[in-house]
């Protein structure tokens, strides 16, 4: 099976209808491209991963596998612009690691957030899904159940619940604002919480009318949300963020992902691994 067969086979796997625009995806201006390599030769195997590091480019190489899929950008910017960071030394170094392997890497990040379909058929955000599922959570999903961002868990306390983010994702630890006793049934995770006033206003809003517990976040800037949370917490309204960041919260997707790939390509010829990144954050505690 070629390179661009498995591409056209996720694809074809995926809603492909955009959660932003509601529109079939549009090939010209999708995130999903070929960032690295060529497509017009055999797949000898796949690593799946949330965001291709020299570590799992070394992964790859060590495994046979010559296409890394990957949800995030290769070089370090949203659209993955290698003309703008093309004179540092780690793109240098970077560029000369993926030619010594001679692989291809393809970024999936639009066709898996549209929707991927679990085991009643429905269509559901692979990313997102993947966090439930590493949580324990598919069953308690509310809201837009499709989106898989809010939830009603089993009652437990912040600091408990952060506890449990550390374990089941694997994290070295995490952080906690606001009411670390707050008692958490409602969990939410906002989108990126980065200081754009609208946004962030829509999260703090959204919080307070959905009575909302507990954010799970990925980007959380200290001011806006994480002010809001913090004042709520010292009121008395028990409700606490814990901040996982970005790539550790949807890598479980990218795991997932590996799970229902020999399906998605109706073969289980193609050699399939994830391969975690592992936390992004360390941490140094007094």
């Amino acid at each position: 099976m070629r390179i661009d067969e498995v591409i056209a086979a996720i694809k074809g796997y995926c809603l492909g209808i955009s959660p932003w625009t509601g529109e079939p995806i549009d090939e010209a201006t999708t995130r999903d491209k070929v960032t690295y390599g060529t497509t017009e030769k055999e797949c000898t195997g796949i690593v799946s991963c949330i965001w291709p590091t020299a570590e799992i480019i070394r992964a790859a190489m060590g495994c046979g596998a010559n296409l890394i899929i990957s949800h995030e950008a290769l070089f370090w910017n949203h659209g993955d612009h290698q003309d703008v960071i093309g004179g540092t030394k780690a793109y240098a170094e970077k560029k000369a690691l993926l030619d010594a392997w001679g692989g291809t890497v393809w970024r999936c990040h639009d066709y898996i957030h549209s929707g991927v379909p679990i085991d009643d058929g429905a269509m559901v955000d692979g990313i997102f899904y993947g966090f439930a599922k590493k949580m324990g959570w598919q069953d308690c999903r509310v809201g837009d159940v499709v989106r898989c961002r809010d939830f009603e868990i089993p009652q437990t306390s912040g600091v408990e619940l952060a506890r449990q983010l550390v374990s089941n994702l694997g994290l070295n630890g995490t952080r906690i604002t606001g009411d670390s006793s707050a008692q958490v049934r409602k969990v939410h995770i906002p989108k990126h919480v980065m200081g754009d006033s609208t946004s962030d206003t829509h999260e703090i809003n959204f919080a307070d009318s959905e009575g909302v517990d507990a954010l799970v976040t990925m980007e959380f800037i200290d001011f806006t949300t994480c002010e809001y949370v913090r004042d709520a917490g010292m009121l008395g309204e028990g409700k606490c963020a814990i901040t996982v960041g970005h790539f550790n919260l949807e890598e479980p997707g990218m795991e997932l992902m590996a799970e229902w790939l020999p399906e998605a390509l109706g073969t289980f010829d193609v050699p399939v691994r994830f391969v975690p990144m592992g936390d992004t954050y360390q941490y140094i505690v007094k």
